[in-house]
């Protein structure tokens, strides 16, 4: 089966479901689908972080503790007073925004649940190197969650497992025969390559271009955000696989892509007092 007659069995099984649940993202407008509960979402990311709290060891880092809360503050309030302003409705009115620090020079990550629940890894920090760094991270990070991200990717996983059904009895079986056959989940790896993956860059590519007007917006320097990348890069050079297997952008294309935004959003994005 092509790719072209997989998607049409798609489309005609969640057609009716899309027409209804369409939204724009803030500020990029893009067009968003969407169908699982947001609170429902937020609580059960609330929870998953308890748990995490109590398995992950914190770190005794006070200080650098203390930058994360004031960088993440900023960003609450300059997020907030943006959407005010701006007479559109603030995506952060309902999180409860809380910040961890593990301790993990191993990792090399940051992420922000639903709802505002943001963990930092000590890993990062040999990248971020400084505040301006560390808060063009915490602005990726929370980019996802301004836009609404995890649950436009949970929305698109249950319409996608359904679409599978659909399109298993409309060839027949032939779907599962192939699995059987061959011992891979060939539905599963087609729609990773050719749904999911490109899907997933694309909102790695908001949540870059958003975190660096959430930065600005804050009152850091975007400048340090493409240093971050070219360290980035360094670091993972001849790691990093296929942009076309990868959910992300390769290191290359967000240098490229950063550099194009950064004097439209110093302009059309200021610090807001």
């Amino acid at each position: 089966m092509n790719r072209r007659k997989f998607l049409s069995y798609l489309g005609c099984g969640c057609c009716s479901i899309m027409l209804s649940s369409c939204s724009t993202v803030p500020i990029t407008d893009r067009k968003q689908f969407k169908i699982i509960s947001e609170s429902k979402l937020n609580s059960q990311a609330a929870q998953i972080y308890e748990k995490i709290k109590e398995k992950e060891k914190l770190s005794g880092d006070i200080k650098t503790l203390e930058d994360i809360k004031k960088i993440g503050k900023k960003m609450e309030n300059a997020i907030t007073v943006y959407f005010n302003r701006s007479n559109i409705a603030d995506p952060t009115a309902d999180f409860n925004w809380e910040y961890i620090l593990i301790d993990n020079n191993k990792i090399k990550n940051a992420w922000c649940m639903p709802g505002g629940k943001i963990a930092i890894y000590t890993g990062i920090l040999e990248i971020t190197k400084n505040n301006d760094g560390l808060a063009a991270i915490m602005g990726h990070e929370i980019a996802h969650a301004v836009a609404k991200h995890s649950v436009e990717r949970a929305s698109r996983g249950v319409v996608l497992n359904v679409g599978t059904k659909i399109a298993d009895i409309a060839s027949g079986g032939i779907l599962s025969e192939i699995n059987r056959t061959t011992g891979i989940d060939t539905v599963g790896l087609l729609s990773d390559i050719g749904i999911m993956n490109p899907f997933n860059r694309k909102q790695e590519s908001e949540a870059d271009y958003l975190g660096m007007i959430f930065s600005s917006l804050s009152g850091y320097d975007i400048r340090e955000t493409v240093k971050i990348w070219e360290r980035m890069k360094e670091l993972n050079k001849g790691k990093e696989p296929p942009q076309f297997m990868s959910t992300h952008p390769s290191s290359e294309t967000r240098i490229k892509s950063l550099n194009e935004w950064m004097n439209g959003v110093m302009l059309d994005y200021p610090p807001i007092a």
